[in-house]
């Protein structure tokens, strides 16, 4: 049988950082770590821990002796009930700080790297309404409150769209308003949800798989444009047009309105054909002049104007003249290949999605751009000898790859093509650190810019510049 973790409570516990994936982190009188979900480094607690390991506690703060001087007041009404912005009630400052701690840290500590001197975090000018891509989730089995819950009140109806409440698949909070995306995203959002409770629009059964309206995806851009896709799990004709229709009337601004059709388990749309019921397929995404076509299955940087940032920083680091054959790996949608190619003598991308391909190419098409080029495959596979044999030995590589770092080979690839320059781009520098670790001794880091793109949460990206030790 068996054992239950037994809680324990801890009083008068200090907090004295911020750990991994936005929990603080306090000690146990027995010297063990505890992670903590609700609260900021400063604060003075008493825990009660949820669960015990044998290396630490996690718990959650019931009663604060001392509010640190780092908290402020959270924006959003729903903060820690969401689990989407985990450190809004920490000052922006102090975020940086932490977030700039913990890529020191693991370059440090997981890299055993030799570090040149880290260069301060570039923070967003913005710390709400940054994002440029929102999904929301409809279902009839609204997430009620510890308060709703015990009240005496009989709630009909339970009808939702919102985010998913950390670690339930079927349960979804309501969202009333939204800071991370600007306006019209909560009035589209709000308007679907009444437009549909008024007309008996079904909204989603996750448990018994059926019911109309299945997910709301809105992308805002730079130049203005709003596309709204909304995933409907049943082809309901007359129902799907009536929403689609009226948003049309209501929200005039909108530039490209698509659905899907979905009545798969999962609601991925990358296995989907996607509709376009109004306007274009698409909608437009611009930096430094370039032009970027953004369907509903693109991948783009969340946050446009901190992606400029990026990408300015991951140029400088090449430190292009023009003569140079770059190779960028994790290409996506060639966005960092074509924000580089008029510096470079040539640009080498390679992904292993062919939509992004296909958009990638369309895009450099579109910009007019001749000096780059596009291949598609798994880089484990595509980034070989005779990949470096047909292409050109590159001058500098970057890479970008997702959260899980490069795999082996990649890394292995590298080393045996050795470029004199590597810029390795992240968004989780645990993994960067690791893959780092695996070259250092045919590479140096000379420099370290750390990046932030997702203010409210405990996420940052870092560019990292490698130089071949001579």
């Amino acid at each position: 049988m068996r054992r239950k973790n037994k809680r324990q409570t801890f009083e008068h516990v200090e907090v004295i950082d911020a750990g991994a994936k936005g929990k603080s982190v306090g000690k146990a009188p027995d010297g063990r770590i505890i992670f903590l979900s609700n609260a900021v480094p400063g604060d003075v607690v008493d825990v009660m821990t949820t669960k015990k390991k044998s290396a630490y506690f996690e718990g959650v703060a019931t009663h604060f002796h001392k509010l640190s001087d780092k908290r402020t007041t959270p924006e959003c009404q729903h903060f820690g009930t969401c689990g989407g912005c985990k450190w809004q009630h920490m000052g922006y400052g102090h975020q940086l700080y932490f977030k700039q701690r913990e890529v020191e840290n693991n370059l440090k500590r997981i890299g055993n790297l030799e570090l040149p001197r880290v260069s301060p975090i570039l923070g967003s000018e913005k710390e709400y309404f940054y994002r440029n891509k929102m999904e929301f989730s409809f279902s009839n089995s609204r997430w009620l409150t510890q308060k709703e819950i015990v009240s005496d009140r009989d709630f009909e109806d339970r009808s939702a769209l919102g985010f998913h409440i950390p670690g339930m698949w079927d349960k979804i909070l309501d969202i009333k308003k939204c800071h991370l995306q600007q306006d019209p995203s909560n009035a589209i959002r709000l308007e679907v949800k009444k437009f549909a409770v008024e007309n008996g629009l079904a909204f989603f059964d996750p448990r018994n798989q059926n019911g109309l309206l299945r997910t709301l995806m809105i992308r805002t851009s730079s130049t203005g444009e709003i596309m709204v896709l909304i995933q409907f799990f049943e082809d309901q004709k007359e129902e799907k047009e009536l929403l689609l229709n009226h948003l049309i009337k209501k929200f005039p601004e909108i530039t490209s309105l698509q659905y899907v059709i979905n009545p798969k388990q999962n609601d991925t749309i990358y296995d989907q054909e996607v509709v376009c019921f109004s306007g274009r397929d698409h909608i437009f995404e611009e930096m430094e002049g370039l032009r970027f076509k953004i369907n509903a299955k693109s991948f783009y940087q969340t946050n446009s104007e901190q992606a400029h940032v990026l990408y300015n920083v991951t140029r400088d680091f090449a430190g292009l003249t023009g003569n140079e054959l770059v190779y960028d790996l994790y290409t996506g949608t060639g966005t960092i290949a074509q924000f580089v190619s008029k510096k470079a003598k040539k640009v080498v991308g390679v992904e292993s999605v062919p939509e992004a391909i296909e958009d990638a190419k369309a895009n450099a098409v579109l910009n007019g751009i001749s000096n780059v080029e596009f291949f598609v495959g798994d880089m484990k596979n595509v980034f070989n000898d005779v990949f470096i044999a047909q292409h050109g030995q590159p001058d500098v590589i970057i890479t970008d790859p997702p959260r899980d770092g490069m795999h082996k080979q990649v890394v292995e690839q590298l080393l045996q093509v050795a470029p004199p320059k590597i810029v390795y781009v992240s968004c989780n520098s645990a993994t960067q650190a690791r893959d780092l670790a695996l070259m250092k001794d045919t590479y140096k880091v000379t420099k370290v810019q750390p990046v932030d793109m997702f203010p409210q949460t405990h996420h940052v990206e870092n560019v990292v510049l490698l130089e071949k030790r001579v």
